[in-house]
């Protein structure tokens, strides 16, 4: 490798680590706020939120890598431009061309590296935050009991305390109603006052109560029977022990979502999509086999008796339309409605059972041509954004950060644009997923074709004087007049 290749690719590759990783940092923010509710009052470890937190940050990839390649690009190349670096080297006689070599090369790297990452990593990270967030929405909130209220967050148990003292942890005025029987408010438990901790093993909630009653009624044996008996046991301190098996956080095993769609690879993809694509097209003969012997063809095959066989009379198309009497007329007539009105409802369970066919077979495809958008949308970006930086001349985060975002955005809403219509089946999965890539090739051609050249696209004199003539050749025209 050459000393300038050498050069060039180290004066990348800093922006390129710094962006990406501040970019996948801001990402993550509005990634844990998405969830923020889910993982607040559970109990949850650092280290659980920690790991949440390194799949999401997985999953972000297709959005962090184009970014950060385009504001990368802008910004080496800007920057050698605004040091006359970029000059220096043309003077010797390096055209852009050469200079942007090795960086072509690295990005196609970086595409590549993208690809397996989309094909690899992201399942992977989908597959861990789905048995997740499925581990931690069965967990249940950490037990915070208020005072003057009813609690039930524990299971088969209500609590009410009056007041609590911080200093001590004693609660007072307790009365706790046990439900565990599940037959209603037949045992209740009042105390003077008493205490909370945990059990050292975490597995049980111990309550230790003092100067107290508690009353249990005797449940009716049948329907019929009248009698109620309470019984009335008085203590002095009494333990009441809960057991809180599904309040601490328990981690299950991987893999039980293996089978959605964003946690597949590309060839689990392609079987996929075989197997609905087979199944579907069976789906399709049933239905329209159905549709159209309900739309009034009594017979299936009779199109091929007619084509197959010879008839002696013929159809006078003069005739049609013509009745014999009006109870013949109503008769057809209602057995039409009949046909349609049975063709319509076909159509209503066919609009349903579309939805477990035809979406499912979208969304494989719209997965499977994505695994392919990442490597392709960093190609692009650095034809637009090393470009840019060689025509605007501005290094650092400031002009290469604001052209880097509004590019992104429009990228952005165009892929999901793109992606929304293709999954409504408005258009198809290839489009929806290409679309914003076709919508950028030809601004990437142009600006490096530009750059080539030496133009000044953003040079505001030319366009100043550009707008000068304008304004002087309309004078001119007002003054002939």
């Amino acid at each position: 490798m050459k000393k300038l290749d050498r050069f060039i690719i180290q004066a990348f590759l800093g922006p390129f680590i710094l962006t990406f990783l501040i970019v996948t940092f801001v990402l993550m923010m509005h990634f844990l706020w998405l969830y923020i509710d889910e993982l607040v009052g559970k109990g949850l470890s650092l280290g659980v939120i920690a790991e949440f937190l390194g799949w999401g940050a997985a999953t972000l990839i297709p959005l962090a890598l184009p970014l950060a390649t385009l504001l990368a690009s802008i910004m080496t190349l800007g920057g050698f431009g605004e040091n006359n670096e970029l000059l220096a080297m043309k003077a010797a006689g390096i055209s852009l061309p050469r200079v942007l070599t090795p960086l072509i090369v690295l990005s196609f790297f970086i595409s590549v590296g993208a690809f397996f990452a989309s094909n690899n990593l992201i399942p992977l990270a989908y597959d861990n935050i789905y048995t997740l967030r499925d581990d931690i929405n069965k967990t249940k909130e950490e037990i915070s009991i208020p005072t003057g209220i009813f609690y039930d967050g524990i299971e088969n148990y209500t609590i009410r305390i009056d007041s609590r003292d911080e200093k001590t942890d004693m609660l007072y005025k307790m009365m706790v109603y046990d439900h565990s029987k599940n037959l209603g408010n037949l045992s209740l438990t009042i105390a003077d006052s008493g205490s909370m901790k945990l059990t050292p093993d975490k597995q049980n909630l111990l309550f230790t109560l003092y100067d107290g009653n508690t009353y249990e009624e005797t449940p009716r044996e049948s329907v019929e029977d009248t009698l109620y008996t309470i019984q009335k046991i008085g203590f002095k301190k009494q333990e009441v022990i809960i057991s809180l098996a599904n309040y601490a956080f328990q981690r299950s095993e991987s893999g039980r979502f293996s089978g959605e769609v964003n946690a597949l690879k590309l060839s689990e993809l392609s079987t996929m999509r075989d197997s609905l694509d087979t199944t579907y097209a069976k789906v399709k003969v049933y239905q329209v086999r159905n549709l159209v012997m309900g739309g009034g063809l009594t017979y299936a095959k009779e199109f091929d008796t007619t084509i197959s066989k010879k008839f002696s009379k013929s159809v006078d198309l003069n005739q049609i339309g013509k009745w014999r009497s009006a109870g013949e007329k109503k008769i057809a007539y209602e057995q039409a409605l009949a046909q349609m009105e049975s063709a319509l409802t076909l159509l209503d369970n066919y609009e349903i059972e579309e939805q477990q066919y035809s979406l499912p077979l979208r969304q494989a495809s719209i997965a499977w041509y994505r695994k392919f958008t990442v490597s392709l949308a960093c190609l692009i970006f650095f034809f637009i954004g090393a470009p840019l930086g060689a025509i605007i001349r501005k290094g650092g985060l400031g002009t290469p950060s604001v052209i880097s975002i509004l590019f992104f955005v429009f990228y952005w809403v165009i892929d999901i644009s793109g992606k929304k219509l293709a999954t409504d089946g408005s258009i198809t999965p290839a489009m929806g997923t290409f679309v914003s890539s076709l919508v950028l090739l030809p601004i990437g051609i142009f600006l490096t074709w530009k750059s080539t050249r030496d133009s000044n696209l953003f040079n505001p004199d030319k366009y100043l004087a550009i707008l000068k003539k304008i304004t002087d050749l309309r004078k001119r025209n007002r003054e002939t007049i």
